[in-house]
Protein backbone atom coordinates (compact mmCIF):
# COMPACT_ATOMS: atom_id res chain seq x y z
CA UNK A 1 0.00 0.00 0.00
CA UNK A 2 1.53 2.99 -1.04
CA UNK A 3 0.49 6.59 0.71
CA UNK A 4 -3.21 7.71 -0.86
CA UNK A 5 -3.15 10.80 -2.53
CA UNK A 6 -5.10 13.99 -0.92
CA UNK A 7 -4.33 13.64 2.84
CA UNK A 8 -5.86 16.09 4.71
CA UNK A 9 -4.34 18.07 7.43
CA UNK A 10 -7.47 19.49 8.91
CA UNK A 11 -8.92 17.18 11.51
CA UNK A 12 -12.57 17.91 10.32
CA UNK A 13 -12.06 16.64 7.07
CA UNK A 14 -10.99 13.00 8.36
CA UNK A 15 -12.16 10.29 6.97
CA UNK A 16 -14.90 8.25 8.70
CA UNK A 17 -13.07 5.84 11.30
CA UNK A 18 -14.25 2.54 10.86
CA UNK A 19 -16.60 0.53 13.21
CA UNK A 20 -15.58 -2.50 14.98
CA UNK A 21 -17.63 -5.21 12.32
CA UNK A 22 -20.85 -6.66 14.03
CA UNK A 23 -19.15 -10.18 13.66
CA UNK A 24 -16.47 -8.55 16.31
CA UNK A 25 -18.87 -7.45 18.69
CA UNK A 26 -16.77 -8.11 22.18
CA UNK A 27 -18.91 -9.84 24.56
CA UNK A 28 -18.30 -9.82 28.40
CA UNK A 29 -15.79 -13.23 29.32
CA UNK A 30 -17.90 -16.07 30.59
CA UNK A 31 -16.82 -17.97 33.70
CA UNK A 32 -13.81 -20.29 32.03
CA UNK A 33 -12.75 -17.24 29.40
CA UNK A 34 -9.86 -15.71 30.84
CA UNK A 35 -6.87 -18.07 30.67
CA UNK A 36 -4.47 -16.26 33.61
CA UNK A 37 -4.56 -12.94 35.36
CA UNK A 38 -1.06 -12.69 35.80
CA UNK A 39 -0.36 -10.23 38.46
CA UNK A 40 2.91 -8.17 39.39
CA UNK A 41 4.00 -10.33 42.56
CA UNK A 42 3.88 -13.23 40.75
CA UNK A 43 6.75 -11.90 38.67
CA UNK A 44 10.47 -12.83 40.37
CA UNK A 45 12.36 -10.76 42.23
CA UNK A 46 14.67 -10.05 39.25
CA UNK A 47 12.03 -9.16 37.21
CA UNK A 48 10.16 -6.55 39.80
CA UNK A 49 14.23 -4.99 39.92
CA UNK A 50 13.55 -3.68 36.26
CA UNK A 51 9.48 -3.18 36.45
CA UNK A 52 8.82 -2.19 40.10
CA UNK A 53 5.44 -1.02 39.68
CA UNK A 54 2.23 -2.78 40.19
CA UNK A 55 0.24 -0.73 38.18
CA UNK A 56 -3.52 -0.59 37.90
CA UNK A 57 -6.30 -2.11 36.11
CA UNK A 58 -9.41 -0.95 34.19
CA UNK A 59 -12.66 -3.21 32.75
CA UNK A 60 -13.11 -2.49 29.72
CA UNK A 61 -16.63 -2.56 28.38
CA UNK A 62 -15.63 -6.27 26.81
CA UNK A 63 -15.42 -7.11 30.55
CA UNK A 64 -11.95 -8.00 30.02
CA UNK A 65 -9.34 -6.15 32.63
CA UNK A 66 -6.77 -3.88 31.10
CA UNK A 67 -3.69 -3.43 33.00
CA UNK A 68 -1.44 -0.34 32.89
CA UNK A 69 1.22 1.82 34.73
CA UNK A 70 0.11 5.23 35.50
CA UNK A 71 3.59 6.80 37.09
CA UNK A 72 4.94 10.07 37.78
CA UNK A 73 2.78 13.15 37.72
CA UNK A 74 2.89 16.20 35.17
CA UNK A 75 2.59 16.34 31.25
CA UNK A 76 1.45 13.11 30.23
CA UNK A 77 3.44 10.40 28.34
CA UNK A 78 1.11 7.76 27.03
CA UNK A 79 3.62 4.98 25.77
CA UNK A 80 2.10 2.02 23.49
CA UNK A 81 3.83 -1.34 23.29
CA UNK A 82 3.73 -3.54 20.21
CA UNK A 83 4.24 -7.56 19.53
CA UNK A 84 5.54 -9.34 21.42
CA UNK A 85 5.92 -7.10 23.99
CA UNK A 86 4.12 -5.28 27.04
CA UNK A 87 4.66 -2.53 28.71
CA UNK A 88 7.68 -4.14 30.62
CA UNK A 89 9.15 -2.64 26.88
CA UNK A 90 8.92 0.93 28.04
CA UNK A 91 10.47 0.22 31.52
CA UNK A 92 13.80 2.36 31.05
CA UNK A 93 11.72 5.17 29.90
CA UNK A 94 9.38 5.29 33.34
CA UNK A 95 12.65 5.32 34.88
CA UNK A 96 14.06 7.69 32.85
CA UNK A 97 11.08 10.44 32.95
CA UNK A 98 8.45 9.59 35.75
CA UNK A 99 10.58 12.09 37.95
CA UNK A 100 8.90 14.98 35.95
CA UNK A 101 6.20 13.50 33.23
CA UNK A 102 3.22 11.26 33.77
CA UNK A 103 3.90 8.39 32.28
CA UNK A 104 0.54 5.51 31.28
CA UNK A 105 1.55 2.77 29.97
CA UNK A 106 -1.03 0.17 28.85
CA UNK A 107 -0.90 -3.60 28.44
CA UNK A 108 -2.48 -4.50 25.05
CA UNK A 109 -5.68 -7.41 26.11
CA UNK A 110 -4.09 -11.20 25.55
CA UNK A 111 -0.41 -9.01 26.54
CA UNK A 112 1.67 -8.53 30.07
CA UNK A 113 -0.45 -8.11 32.62
CA UNK A 114 -3.88 -7.75 31.34
CA UNK A 115 -6.06 -10.12 30.96
CA UNK A 116 -5.83 -13.35 28.51
CA UNK A 117 -8.51 -14.44 27.48
CA UNK A 118 -9.19 -18.10 25.50
CA UNK A 119 -11.33 -16.50 23.20
CA UNK A 120 -11.28 -12.87 22.15
CA UNK A 121 -11.35 -10.07 19.10
CA UNK A 122 -8.12 -8.91 18.83
CA UNK A 123 -8.46 -7.21 15.52
CA UNK A 124 -6.40 -3.69 15.00
CA UNK A 125 -9.43 -1.49 15.44
CA UNK A 126 -10.64 -3.61 18.72
CA UNK A 127 -6.72 -2.22 20.51
CA UNK A 128 -7.21 1.08 18.86
CA UNK A 129 -11.15 0.88 20.98
CA UNK A 130 -9.63 -0.50 24.52
CA UNK A 131 -7.09 2.41 24.20
CA UNK A 132 -9.54 5.12 22.89
CA UNK A 133 -11.59 3.58 26.61
CA UNK A 134 -8.31 3.82 28.64
CA UNK A 135 -7.87 7.64 27.43
CA UNK A 136 -11.59 8.49 28.31
CA UNK A 137 -11.22 6.21 31.28
CA UNK A 138 -8.34 8.54 32.80
CA UNK A 139 -9.66 11.95 30.77
CA UNK A 140 -5.75 12.43 29.46
CA UNK A 141 -5.22 15.56 28.17
CA UNK A 142 -2.33 17.14 26.07
CA UNK A 143 -1.09 13.54 25.56
CA UNK A 144 2.40 12.99 24.37
CA UNK A 145 1.78 9.85 21.97
CA UNK A 146 4.96 7.54 22.14
CA UNK A 147 5.10 4.45 20.07
CA UNK A 148 6.51 1.21 18.75
CA UNK A 149 5.84 -1.49 16.53
CA UNK A 150 2.15 -1.97 16.25
CA UNK A 151 1.83 0.62 19.05
CA UNK A 152 2.12 2.75 16.43
CA UNK A 153 -0.93 1.80 14.36
CA UNK A 154 -3.08 1.81 17.84
CA UNK A 155 -1.62 4.74 19.05
CA UNK A 156 -2.35 6.61 15.94
CA UNK A 157 -5.32 4.91 15.49
CA UNK A 158 -6.67 6.41 19.20
CA UNK A 159 -5.22 10.23 18.22
CA UNK A 160 -7.41 10.10 14.95
CA UNK A 161 -10.02 9.46 17.08
CA UNK A 162 -9.39 11.84 19.91
CA UNK A 163 -7.63 14.34 17.79
CA UNK A 164 -8.01 16.95 20.45
CA UNK A 165 -6.31 15.14 23.48
CA UNK A 166 -2.79 14.85 21.56
CA UNK A 167 -0.38 17.55 21.51
CA UNK A 168 3.17 15.64 20.76
CA UNK A 169 4.58 12.67 19.18
CA UNK A 170 7.27 10.44 19.69
CA UNK A 171 7.78 7.70 17.18
CA UNK A 172 9.76 4.82 17.18
CA UNK A 173 10.14 2.08 14.52
CA UNK A 174 6.83 1.69 13.41
CA UNK A 175 3.81 2.23 10.38
CA UNK A 176 0.47 2.84 9.48
CA UNK A 177 0.93 1.83 6.40
CA UNK A 178 1.49 -1.51 4.12
CA UNK A 179 5.16 -2.27 2.83
CA UNK A 180 6.84 -5.02 2.53
CA UNK A 181 6.83 -7.66 5.50
CA UNK A 182 10.04 -10.02 6.44
CA UNK A 183 9.27 -13.84 5.24
CA UNK A 184 9.55 -14.86 8.59
CA UNK A 185 6.84 -13.44 9.85
CA UNK A 186 5.02 -14.47 6.56
CA UNK A 187 5.56 -17.57 7.60
CA UNK A 188 4.46 -17.60 11.09
CA UNK A 189 1.09 -16.64 10.14
CA UNK A 190 0.34 -20.01 8.42
CA UNK A 191 -1.47 -22.69 10.36
CA UNK A 192 0.72 -25.41 10.03
CA UNK A 193 3.45 -23.28 11.24
CA UNK A 194 2.17 -20.61 13.77
CA UNK A 195 0.69 -22.69 15.95
CA UNK A 196 3.64 -24.84 16.76
CA UNK A 197 6.64 -22.32 16.58
CA UNK A 198 4.61 -19.46 17.84
CA UNK A 199 2.57 -20.84 20.44
CA UNK A 200 4.15 -24.25 21.45
CA UNK A 201 8.20 -22.97 21.55
CA UNK A 202 7.51 -19.20 21.95
CA UNK A 203 9.86 -19.19 18.87
CA UNK A 204 8.21 -15.26 17.05
CA UNK A 205 9.75 -13.87 20.92
CA UNK A 206 13.01 -16.33 21.22
CA UNK A 207 13.81 -15.44 17.69
CA UNK A 208 12.59 -11.96 17.41
CA UNK A 209 14.66 -11.18 20.26
CA UNK A 210 17.41 -12.50 19.16
CA UNK A 211 17.11 -10.51 15.38
CA UNK A 212 15.02 -7.24 16.48
CA UNK A 213 18.42 -6.26 19.09
CA UNK A 214 21.98 -5.20 17.89
CA UNK A 215 23.11 -5.86 21.72
CA UNK A 216 22.13 -8.90 22.70
CA UNK A 217 24.03 -8.93 25.90
CA UNK A 218 21.43 -6.46 27.14
CA UNK A 219 19.06 -9.61 26.79
CA UNK A 220 19.84 -11.80 29.58
CA UNK A 221 18.57 -12.57 33.28
CA UNK A 222 15.55 -10.33 34.57
CA UNK A 223 15.53 -8.21 30.98
CA UNK A 224 14.86 -11.86 29.43
CA UNK A 225 12.86 -13.26 31.87
CA UNK A 226 10.59 -10.14 32.17
CA UNK A 227 9.86 -10.23 28.57
CA UNK A 228 8.60 -13.93 28.90
CA UNK A 229 7.16 -13.98 31.87
CA UNK A 230 4.10 -13.11 30.23
CA UNK A 231 4.29 -14.98 27.87
CA UNK A 232 5.40 -18.90 29.27
CA UNK A 233 2.32 -20.91 28.12
CA UNK A 234 0.69 -22.35 24.28
CA UNK A 235 -2.37 -20.29 25.93
CA UNK A 236 -0.79 -17.25 27.31
CA UNK A 237 0.65 -16.61 23.48
CA UNK A 238 -2.39 -16.16 21.65
CA UNK A 239 -2.08 -12.45 21.48
CA UNK A 240 1.05 -12.78 19.55
CA UNK A 241 -0.06 -14.99 16.87
CA UNK A 242 -2.90 -12.82 16.45
CA UNK A 243 -1.46 -10.21 15.71
CA UNK A 244 1.07 -11.37 13.19
CA UNK A 245 -2.41 -12.85 11.30
CA UNK A 246 -4.02 -9.41 12.15
CA UNK A 247 -1.28 -8.25 9.19
CA UNK A 248 -3.66 -6.88 6.72
CA UNK A 249 -1.97 -8.49 3.49
CA UNK A 250 -4.47 -10.02 1.61
CA UNK A 251 -7.05 -8.66 -0.30
CA UNK A 252 -10.17 -8.22 1.95
CA UNK A 253 -8.49 -8.97 4.98
CA UNK A 254 -10.69 -7.31 8.18
CA UNK A 255 -7.72 -5.04 8.82
CA UNK A 256 -7.42 -3.63 5.67
CA UNK A 257 -9.97 -0.95 5.76
CA UNK A 258 -8.67 0.15 9.49
CA UNK A 259 -5.09 0.46 7.98
CA UNK A 260 -6.48 2.40 4.85
CA UNK A 261 -8.25 4.43 7.33
CA UNK A 262 -4.73 4.86 9.13
CA UNK A 263 -2.85 5.64 5.52
CA UNK A 264 -5.21 8.15 4.48
CA UNK A 265 -5.75 10.39 8.03
CA UNK A 266 -2.31 10.42 9.60
CA UNK A 267 -0.69 13.13 8.02
CA UNK A 268 -3.53 15.25 9.89
CA UNK A 269 -1.74 15.42 13.08
CA UNK A 270 1.70 16.50 11.07
CA UNK A 271 1.12 19.93 12.55
CA UNK A 272 1.93 18.03 15.97
CA UNK A 273 5.49 18.39 16.89
CA UNK A 274 6.99 15.31 16.29
CA UNK A 275 10.41 13.31 16.60
CA UNK A 276 11.14 9.73 14.86
CA UNK A 277 14.07 7.70 16.70
CA UNK A 278 14.65 4.98 14.44
CA UNK A 279 16.77 2.09 14.79
CA UNK A 280 18.69 1.66 11.45
CA UNK A 281 19.50 -2.25 11.62
CA UNK A 282 15.88 -3.21 12.53
CA UNK A 283 15.17 -6.65 9.79
CA UNK A 284 11.33 -5.09 9.99
CA UNK A 285 10.52 -1.75 9.54
CA UNK A 286 14.01 -0.70 7.79
CA UNK A 287 14.86 2.72 6.71
CA UNK A 288 12.41 2.91 4.02
CA UNK A 289 9.89 2.89 6.53
CA UNK A 290 11.58 6.12 8.06
CA UNK A 291 11.21 7.76 4.49
CA UNK A 292 7.93 7.19 4.02
CA UNK A 293 6.75 8.43 6.95
CA UNK A 294 8.70 11.64 6.47
CA UNK A 295 7.08 12.10 3.27
CA UNK A 296 4.33 12.42 5.66
CA UNK A 297 5.57 14.64 8.73
CA UNK A 298 8.24 16.86 6.22
CA UNK A 299 8.72 19.09 9.54
CA UNK A 300 9.84 15.89 12.10
CA UNK A 301 12.24 15.66 13.85
CA UNK A 302 15.10 12.93 12.71
CA UNK A 303 17.36 10.67 15.11
CA UNK A 304 18.68 7.64 13.24
CA UNK A 305 20.39 5.01 15.79
CA UNK A 306 22.80 3.72 13.31
CA UNK A 307 23.66 0.56 16.14
CA UNK A 308 20.34 0.20 17.12
CA UNK A 309 17.09 -2.81 15.75
CA UNK A 310 14.07 -2.91 16.00
CA UNK A 311 13.46 -2.68 20.07
CA UNK A 312 15.40 0.33 19.57
CA UNK A 313 14.49 1.44 22.72
CA UNK A 314 16.41 -1.63 24.31
CA UNK A 315 19.25 -0.92 22.52
CA UNK A 316 19.70 2.70 23.25
CA UNK A 317 17.42 4.06 26.01
CA UNK A 318 20.50 5.63 27.63
CA UNK A 319 20.88 7.79 24.65
CA UNK A 320 17.16 7.70 23.95
CA UNK A 321 15.89 9.63 27.52
CA UNK A 322 17.83 12.14 26.61
CA UNK A 323 16.60 12.61 23.16
CA UNK A 324 12.44 12.69 24.74
CA UNK A 325 13.87 14.98 27.10
CA UNK A 326 14.86 17.25 25.00
CA UNK A 327 12.94 17.35 22.70
CA UNK A 328 9.54 17.53 24.83
CA UNK A 329 11.60 21.15 26.49
CA UNK A 330 11.67 22.27 23.36
CA UNK A 331 8.12 21.73 22.70
CA UNK A 332 6.58 22.88 26.30
CA UNK A 333 3.14 22.95 26.40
Amino acid sequence: MTRSAGHSSDPARLSHAPERPARYTRLPPTGDSVVTTLQHTDLSDSVRQHYPWPGADHTLSSGHRLHYLDEGSGETLLMVHGNPTWSFYWRTLVHGLSSDYRCVVPDHVGCGLSDKPKEFRARLIDHIDNLVELIDHLDLQDITLVVHDWGGAIGFGAALKRPERFKRLVVFNTAVFIMPVPLSIRLSRMPLLGEPAVLGINAFLRIGMFRALVDRSRYKGGVAEGYRAPYNSWENRRAMLKFIRDIPLEDGHPTRETIQWLDDNVASLSHLPTTFIWGMQDFVFTGAFLDNWLGRFPEAEVHKLEDAGHFVVEDGHERIVPIVRDFLGRHAL
